[in-house]
């Protein structure tokens, strides 16, 4: 069964504006439109598919940047909110000598105004084929209650729901209220993404098959783990596959996870849920070539694939 009759995927977070090092040595600077949850709407719109993004800015030049950018990447912001005094946050982004993305510190001047639990819109649920949420705002009471009462939403309308466990520990007070906060959300969770070292993380384990099977008891029905040249293992209704990825060169990783379950979730809009696990693995292996062209450029929006680009 496809989704023609929804019209979106319903994606909820914050929008971020990324401080990307233009090299190894981290002395400078290029800003983009970012954050994952950004990366994922947009990433999803240019892959064909219509996104709406559920988020709060405000009326600084910062926050017209970033609605005027959603904009020009076709991303819904009819169920968005407008608070004149909201300043977006933003994440400075250095670079390893592997060119790995390393989050080092973050700006947040106004963290207290946030979307609302009563600001959620129904009909925004009503008109979603899946809710996506990871656990970047979970941290902030206001946003915590909020992506709760989001995922009430998507339970009594019988949504898809998409957890991405997107763990950045700088943003935490401590490691066991992360743990046990995102934790509380895998229960009801029907596509779980996270990458090997933040099931390590949330399992407290040092092994992918330790990690799964502490996991097991969840009764995750998909869970895919990212593992950047390795490619995916999946955990499909208990059953662990190992899912590969063309080799690249990369340039910047920021973003690839980003790429990768936008790709999941438009061709879960697009041509439904899977009903098998062939089905499960042609997805994963779509999403896994966006991953890889993903980090084949630097930024992570920017980098963020089209559909021409998969198709030549």
């Amino acid at each position: 069964m496809t989704n023609k009759s929804k019209k979106h995927v319903l994606i909820y977070g914050d929008a971020f504006v990324d401080y990307i090092a233009e090299d190894q040595s981290n002395s400078t600077f290029t800003t983009f439109l970012g954050g994952a949850t950004v990366n994922v709407a947009a990433g999803i719109s240019r892959l064909g598919a219509a996104s709406a993004f559920i988020t709060v800015t405000g009326d600084d030049e910062t926050s017209k940047f970033v609605r005027d950018e959603l904009c020009k990447e076709d991303v819904d912001l009819s169920f968005a909110k407008l608070e004149n005094d909201k300043r977006v946050s933003g994440v400075y982004v250095h670079l390893t000598e592997g060119n790995d993305r390393v989050f080092h510190s973050y700006v947040d001047e106004t963290p207290n105004i946030q979307v609302e639990p009563s600001d959620l819109s129904e009909q925004a649920f009503q008109e979603a084929s899946v809710l996506h949420i990871c656990s970047g705002t979970m941290f902030q009471p206001t946003a915590l209650k909020t992506t709760q009462e989001a995922v009430r939403l998507a339970k009594s309308t019988d949504l898809l729901l998409s957890l991405d466990a997107n763990i950045r520990p700088l943003r935490w007070e401590s490691e066991v209220l992360c743990r046990e906060t995102i934790m509380s959300f895998v229960v009801g969770t029907d596509v779980l993404k996270l990458t090997d070292e933040e099931l390590f993380f949330l399992t407290e384990t040092t092994t992918l098959e330790m990690g799964i099977s502490k996991l097991a008891s969840y009764q995750i029905p998909v869970i895919l783990i990212t593992a950047g040249e390795m490619g995916t293992y999946a955990v499909i209704d208990g059953i662990l596959t190992h899912v590969s990825v063309e080799p690249v060169v990369p340039v910047d990783t920021t973003g690839a996870g980003d790429a990768f379950i936008a790709g999941i979730l438009r061709q879960i809009h697009l041509k439904g849920q899977p009903k098998n696990r062939d089905e499960w693995i042609d997805y994963i292996a779509f999403g896994n070539k966006l991953g890889a062209l993903c980090a084949t450029k630097p930024g992570a929006l920017s980098a963020m694939p089209r559909l021409e680009e998969i198709e030549e």
